[in-house]
């Protein structure tokens, strides 16, 4: 019998991906992750949030009691602070916008976590992601595929998983609806089944990144000048990192027009505005890659690529560049392409890998 340890969010996901397991005869055992001290729990909930607060342990631990298996609790506090939180804050000081779920499968879930689970004897592990592992005896490489539910796809945040932990990762959702999960946990009579998605960053419940960074890093940010796209000074910004590019609220400026942040530079402390036009490029750069699909891209390759988590694919051309970096070059001009959030290339459903945009 195989063993296999579920990562155990106290969400509806995960649980049924538990129960999943369990149905097919796995010795499973079901952990939960503490990403934060206590300090940080009673700051997010008098901010309302209850993500890896002590009810969510409480619904994970009920569900892994109901299904007849063990439940343990692990601290990894320090790894996410350092690799998540961090580094999310430092990408914000650097003038970037990063994505943190990224991250945080990279180096926690998918990395820390599934070290303790081969420690402990676990054969792999599991979780409520929508998305598909799958292996190419053709190529002899483990694929991550797109899920049955397009609209819960989830291997944009995905894209940096590699064959050894593709190899140790089981999907249990991947083949189905997120109505059915919700379906299997109510006739199971999971004390979960109609809790709500989790839609924050679990560290920034209220939105608020900069009011985020200013506490956690314990600084101010420089006001600075908002210039146009030929440099000239329109006005005064409140720290640069208040903006995001494709950013058009929330400024503090008025022009009589719309305005859209275009692009930041730390060096010299501008925010750059323009016209919804000025957003538009027809290709990126991007480094920090990961190839799933294929082990290394040696001519000019076709894909369909997305640089957000929402956004559509978008056909395009992809082109190894040296020095670690790629060229993706767009059929037809991208919106808000930003520094810091990640491009994700896909071959049909199959994810050909990904990196972070210069």
């Amino acid at each position: 019998m195989k063993k296999v340890m579920v990562g155990m969010s106290g969400g509806v996901d995960s649980s049924v991906a538990a129960m999943l397991l369990r149905e097919r005869g796995y010795d499973v055992m079901g952990v939960t992750l503490k990403m934060f001290g206590d300090e940080d729990i009673a700051q997010a909930q008098k901010e309302g949030k209850t993500c890896c607060a002590l009810s969510d342990v409480l619904d994970a631990r009920e569900v892994a009691r109901k299904l007849g298996f063990e439940h343990l609790v692990f601290n990894f506090r320090d790894c996410f602070r350092e690799c998540v939180m961090e580094q999310f804050a430092q990408s914000y000081l650097c003038g970037r916008t990063p994505n943190p779920c990224i991250e945080c499968n990279r180096h926690v879930k998918f990395g820390k976590m599934l070290l303790r689970a081969q420690e402990l004897g676990y054969d792999c592990i599991a979780t409520g992601h929508y998305a598909v592992i799958a292996y190419n005896e053709n190529t002899g490489r483990w694929e991550l595929r797109r899920p049955a539910d397009r609209s819960k796809d989830q291997t944009y945040v995905l894209y940096s998983m590699t064959q050894e932990q593709l190899s140790h990762t089981i999907f249990p959702l991947g083949e189905l609806e997120k109505s059915q999960v919700r379906e299997l946990a109510e006739k199971a009579g999971l004390v979960n089944s109609n809790k709500p998605d989790s839609q924050d960053i679990c560290f920034v419940p209220d939105g608020d990144y900069a009011g985020f960074i200013h506490r956690y890093k314990n600084i101010e940010t420089p006001h600075g000048n908002f210039v146009d796209t030929s440099g000239k000074v329109l006005g005064e910004h409140k720290g640069i990192i208040n903006y995001t590019v494709g950013q058009r609220k929330h400024l503090g400026i008025s022009l009589g027009k719309p305005a859209y942040v275009v692009c930041k530079d730390v060096e010299s402390n501008t925010v750059t505005l323009g016209d919804e036009a000025d957003l538009y490029t027809n290709s990126l750069i991007a480094d920090d890659f990961n190839l799933i699909s294929v082990a290394e891209i040696t001519e000019p390759m076709r894909v369909t690529a997305k640089t957000r988590y929402s956004q559509k694919e978008q056909p395009a051309v992809v082109s190894y560049i040296g020095n670690g970096e790629y060229k993706v070059e767009f059929d037809e001009p991208q919106r808000a392409v930003t520094s810091g959030q990640a491009v994700v290339l896909y071959d049909g459903d199959v994810v050909v890998g990904g990196g972070t945009i210069k």
